[in-house]
């Protein structure tokens, strides 16, 4: 297997949580969208078990934008 996955997945992990940890709700979406790859990869790797663990994730990474985007906004100063 190609190891550009393992670089592609963890560049876009990772950014997607720099992003989460700024309280930008988009760092979550970057996370849904990722998760896509992780299909891909489950299919490509016949590692079904990834296939289970991008829905679980993809759960939380859409409840996670739906509660940032409820929130109330702070005060910029």
């Amino acid at each position: 297997m190609n190891p550009g996955w393992s670089y592609t997945l963890t560049t876009i992990g990772v950014f997607g949580l720099w992003l989460a940890g700024r309280k930008d709700w988009r760092g979550w979406l970057v996370g849904l969208s990722a998760q896509g790859v992780w299909l891909a990869y489950a299919v490509a790797t016949q590692q079904w078990g990834f296939i289970v663990s991008a829905f679980a994730y993809g759960w939380v990474y859409a409840l996670n934008i739906w509660r940032m985007r409820q929130a109330p906004k702070e005060p910029t100063a």
